[in-house]
Order: C-alpha cells, then sequence, then structure tokens
C-alpha cells in the first residue's frame, strides 16, 4: 500500500494531512494510541514543513508520501526550501528553552515514532512507524 499528496504551503491545508493519516488508520487498523502518535508526528512534520521550510509561501507545496509493507509504515515529508541546520535546533527539555517553542516538533517526532531520518539538509524527512 502507497500513496501521496501534495500540500499547498498553507497552514489551512493541514487538514489534507491529518486525512491521510485517518484514512490510512482505518485501513490497517491502527489502535488509538498509535494513531495519536503517527498523527502528531505527521502534523507537525508537514506544519514545520509548511512554515520553515517553505515560509508559509503557498506557490510552494509539501509533498507527503507514504508506504506500508510487512508491518512497517514509512513517511516521507519534503519541502522546497534550502533546509536547515538540525545541530543548531534548540533542545526544548533544556531549562534555557523551556520557554523557546522551536525545536519542539523535531524532539515530539523524535519520541513518538520509531525511526526518523533527514536528508537533503533537512528538507526531506522520513519518518517510520512499526504498526503493532
Amino acid at each position: 500500500m502507497e500513496g501521496a499528496v501534495k500540500i499547498p504551503s498553507d497552514m489551512t491545508n493541514i487538514y489534507r494531512a491529518e486525512r491521510l493519516v485517518d484514512t490510512i488508520s482505518e485501513k490497517l487498523n491502527i489502535g488509538d494510541e498509535q494513531y495519536g502518535n503517527i498523527l502528531v508526528c505527521i502534523v507537525e512534520a508537514v506544519s514545520n514543513a509548511i512554515q520553515h521550510g517553505n515560509l508559509n509561501d503557498v506557490t510552494k507545496i509539501v509533498y507527503l508520501s507514504y508506504s506500508y509493507n510487512k508491518g512497517k509504515l514509512d513517511f516521507t515529508i519534503e519541502d522546497e526550501g534550502n533546509g536547515f541546520d538540525l545541530d543548531k535546533v534548540p533542545d526544548p527539555t533544556l531549562p534555557e528553552n523551556v520557554e523557546n517553542i522551536k525545536g519542539r516538533g523535531i524532539f515530539l517526532i523524535r519520541h513518538l515514532s520509531d525511526e526518523i531520518r533527514f536528508e537533503d539538509k533537512g528538507s526531506k524527512l522520513h519518518i517510520t512507524f512499526y504498526i503493532d
């Protein structure tokens, strides 16, 4: 099973990512807890791609694709931006960053998914979940 959607870089289009996760979850009969983890990760990744990657430029697209094979659900989120330096993203768990909103999305994705991998200077993110 696989598929993809193109999402114009406007936050009002985030529902497209939510709808895709809903459809996949129904087809795979994913439980509530895992569904919640997947939804948070994909929404955060697409939001980051829209806001930070494509800088809310509605002429740019976020590409969201997925594949499922033998219990492994892979998502790829790709924006048209210039990428970023992952080492410069603040750790939201450090006391000096508690009130800083930057870095929280990546932190959540790292902790709620089974694997993540960045490519193309961070403009492409692969997120993997092992379905129970």
